[in-house]
């Protein structure tokens, strides 16, 4: 039997959970990818995060952001590659409860804040 997932912190939930192919009438195939899922690809992908700088963000270990990262990205070719919809829900996750002030780069980025913006620091 697997051991249970430790609880994974995100900055943010993401603000758009489902994607779809454009100008698709009929449904298509669905993949999901869990909230975690989706921060580790933001922020190894989009902030520029190193795996091990991701593990210490989200609260696991890096061998654990390895195989989330992996996954994600098997998914995400999946989706493009194949047309399918894509949809964000679930996993074991915890949100950072002071992601509207916090400091962390991972943070304000997930709100939307630059680099160099000082609102609420």
């Amino acid at each position: 039997m697997a051991r249970p997932s430790r609880c994974r912190k995100v900055c943010a939930l993401p603000q758009v959970d489902e994607f779809l192919p454009a100008g698709e009438k009929k449904m298509r195939p669905t993949v999901v990818m869990t909230v975690d899922e989706y921060e580790v690809i933001r922020l190894i992908d989009l902030v520029g995060l190193t795996q091990a700088q991701c593990a210490v963000q989200i609260a696991v270990s890096r061998t654990t952001v390895t195989g989330i990262y992996e996954t994600a990205r098997r998914k995400l070719a999946d989706v493009v590659i194949h047309g399918k919809r894509l949809l964000i829900e679930g996993g074991n996750i915890k949100t950072c409860q002071r992601a509207a002030t916090c400091r962390a780069l991972c943070c304000r980025a997930a709100l939307g804040r630059a680099k160099g913006d000082n609102r609420n620091e």
